[in-house]
């Protein structure tokens, strides 16, 4: 039933693909024993994604270099000839029923899972494709609150759900990524950029330039293990509950910023942002105007970093990506929530740099005041790595990823 092959590809080896299969077949006898036999069952694979560059970047129609990667969330579906979504998810202990005979947002729905199925058959139907009722059972090893995308990789899973089972599988990856962004925003009712769906429904690593609010997406291939270098994020620990508002303030602080210098976003003003500083004092806070400088910076660095990787200069790509890093603490201001008496990103870095020195490089890892951190460790280092960082921030923190050729897809 399922290709052995395609799942050592997107897995990354015969043995992940052993464990998928594993798993694929436990959530196949689960879904029969929720729904029963009788009809054709369909699994999608949605995968996490890693930020590697670009941080808060892409709601100012920045760049950004990001890749999926072999944690993903799985779904066994089949559709029920109702107007109704029933789905099980081993992240909740009751299902989720809604019925999608209405598509318009709902308050009492927002940021719950009903508004993520919701948007997703609006944004479907608004498309022109064809939704329907189904049955689901759902399984994920995105961990929550990690910065992999745990969110994005079901929005663009449900919308390729929706494809596949009624449409046959027409939406592009990117238009599937739009839709999804605009279920977050609507439906979810928590602003986001586009760069989490695009790197989920995209796959592999990908260069993304949002300039002007279109996605120009270009694939980079890249090997790290050829140079001996193995990513990592590291679960720092940390509540993203309540931080929505956090979240928010940047892209706001830096809309207002452009807004001073008669933009929109900050991509159509970023050369006259440093310039424009004394003009921008006093109009606008001064956390405002650093994180304007971030996003300036950080932009220059994406094009830098990708050139970097074209060119095999990897020791110019760990460069860049410790001074993302040190640009995210200082200008963006994004490790920590202020007054919080807990500090587990700026530990978990400050640990990295002097474990990782000379060797590899450190940078906080998603939307940042909580979660985790990437790394690139060398690989005959990581487990002494590991076994020093696990020993400060738990069993499993350290989890090393694998670069997925393919995001959003279908596998039986």
């Amino acid at each position: 039933m399922f290709d052995f092959e395609l799942l050592s590809r997107i897995y990354g080896g015969r043995d992940k693909a052993e464990k998928q299969l594993k798993r694929l077949n436990a959530l196949k006898e689960r879904f029969t024993q929720l729904f029963g036999d009788g009809g054709e069952i369909v699994f999608v694979s949605a995968p996490g994604r890693t930020e590697i560059a670009g941080n808060h970047t892409d709601h100012n129609y920045g760049k950004v270099l990001a890749a999926s990667v072999d944690l993903d969330t799985l779904a066994a579906v089949r559709a029920n000839g109702t107007d109704t979504v029933n789905l099980y998810s081993d992240m909740y202990e009751e299902p989720f029923r809604v019925d999608i005979s209405a598509l318009e947002p709902a308050e009492a729905e927002k940021e719950t899972t009903a508004a993520l199925i919701r948007g997703s058959a609006a944004g479907v139907r608004a498309r022109g494709g064809r939704i329907g009722g189904f049955d689901a059972c759902v399984t994920s090893n995105v961990l929550r609150g990690s910065g992999l995308s745990s969110s994005a990789a079901f929005e663009v899973l449900l919308v390729r759900i929706f494809d596949e089972l009624f449409s046959g599988g027409v939406i592009p990856a990117e238009e599937n990524a739009r839709i999804s962004q605009k279920t977050e925003n609507r439906f979810f009712m928590k602003p986001c950029g586009l760069m989490d769906q695009m790197a989920c429904a995209v796959g592999g690593m990908v260069y993304i330039d949002f300039a002007g609010g279109n996605a120009q997406v270009e694939s980079i291939k890249y090997d790290f293990s050829a140079k001996g270098l193995t990513p990592c994020v590291v679960a720092a620990g940390g509540d993203h509950g309540n931080l929505t508002g956090e979240y928010a303030s940047i892209p706001a602080e830096m809309k207002a910023v452009a807004n001073a210098l008669g933009g929109s976003v900050l991509r159509e003003v970023e050369d006259r942002i440093y310039s424009s500083v004394p003009l921008l004092k006093g109009r606008v806070s001064d956390r405002a105007i650093l994180r304007a400088l971030h996003f300036a910076d950080e932009n220059r660095r994406v094009g830098e970093l990708a050139q970097a990787l074209k060119r095999d200069d990897i020791n110019a790509f760990l460069e860049g990506i410790i001074a993302s890093g040190e640009s995210s603490w200082k200008l963006l201001q994004n490790l920590y929530v202020p007054g919080g008496s807990n500090e587990e990103m700026p530990l978990a870095l400050e640990m990295s740099a002097r474990l990782l020195k000379g060797k590899g490089a450190w940078r906080i890892h998603g939307g940042g005041f909580a979660g985790t951190i990437l790394v690139f460790v060398p690989t005959d280092e990581l487990s002494a790595y590991t076994q020093q960082m696990e020993a400060v921030f738990g069993q499993g923190s350290v989890k090393p990823l694998f670069i997925r050729p393919e995001g959003v897809i279908r596998l039986a």
